[in-house]
């Protein structure tokens, strides 16, 4: 099982310059394939506990800098799941329509139903990351939306919501080697963006944004995890395991809840049976 770096009491203090980017050394790329193999099997079991059920819903939120892999993860990991109960949001810049809202009301549309997964590529913490590190709003504002997503986010609990939240965690060199892979492969060339050069330009005010943001808003019920991102086998291992772990504990909840659906269909056919036998 890969290391977990995983953040799930607020006001601890997060330095990523301490935390790697990179595999621990002597990882195998095979091993760690074979296993998120393995993985994907159970992944796809718990799901359709949790779609069969309905007692549970899954919010995966994904965050990271730009080339850290995102539609990646989603592409591999989501792709071990069943798409009837899953529901993929990309956030970009907000409409006008959402201007007029609360910050968190986007978002809110979006949150999953009971048996079902949502998973969200950029999320609502981009209201205290590119906002505060662009000065869209004055500090006096976004920093008082730590606390709302707190509190957001224990409201999702509460009712039920699985809520796991992923920082990819990518190298400066990294980025910029996956910046030029673009440039030379046509076939990648229409992710070409002048913005992402520019905002690599604000590098370290995103690394005080991501470790407060982290900082503040990681809860026992809301836990962040830390993925070193740089390889992208390992990355997809890392999310994979950490939402099975997730998810595992549930498993005997949803087949009892589902045994007794089962055993309370069975005695409602039997009598129907019996029932038209003596009409």
């Amino acid at each position: 099982m890969p290391p977990t770096f995983a953040f799930d009491q607020p006001g601890v203090r997060i330095r990523l310059d301490e935390l790697p980017t990179d595999p621990p050394k002597g990882t195998s790329r095979k091993e760690a394939e074979a296993r998120l193999a393995e993985l994907g099997e159970e992944l796809f079991e718990l799901q359709d506990l949790l779609w069969g059920a309905r007692l549970h819903s899954l919010l995966v939120v994904l965050q990271g800098r730009d080339t850290a892999g995102k539609d990646g993860v989603i592409k591999t990991v989501a792709g071990y799941l069943n798409p009837r109960g899953v529901h993929v949001v990309s956030f970009g810049p907000p409409t006008q329509e959402e201007l007029e809202h609360d910050f968190l009301w986007r978002v809110h549309r979006h949150t999953p139903r009971k048996g079902e997964v949502a998973i969200w590529n950029r999320s609502h913490y981009e209201d205290v990351l590119v906002v505060r590190v662009h000065g869209l709003t004055p500090a006096s504002i976004w920093r008082e939306r730590y606390g709302h997503i707190c509190d957001f986010e224990e409201l999702l609990a509460e009712h039920d919501t699985i809520v796991r939240k992923f920082f990819l965690h990518i190298s400066h060199r990294e980025q910029q080697a996956r910046l030029l892979e673009r440039e030379r492969d046509p076939r990648k060339a229409w992710k070409l963006s002048v913005g992402d050069w520019r905002e690599r330009e604000h590098w370290d005010a995103y690394t005080e944004a991501y470790e407060e943001a982290i900082s503040r808003c990681a809860t026992p019920r809301a836990p962040w995890i830390v993925v070193p991102a740089d390889a992208k086998w390992y990355r997809n291992l890392v999310v994979a395991e950490a939402l099975v772990e997730a998810l595992r504990p549930y498993r005997p909840v949803w087949e009892a809840h589902l045994d007794a659906l089962g055993h309370k269909a069975r005695a409602e056919l039997a009598a129907y049976r019996a029932a038209a036998r003596t009409s």
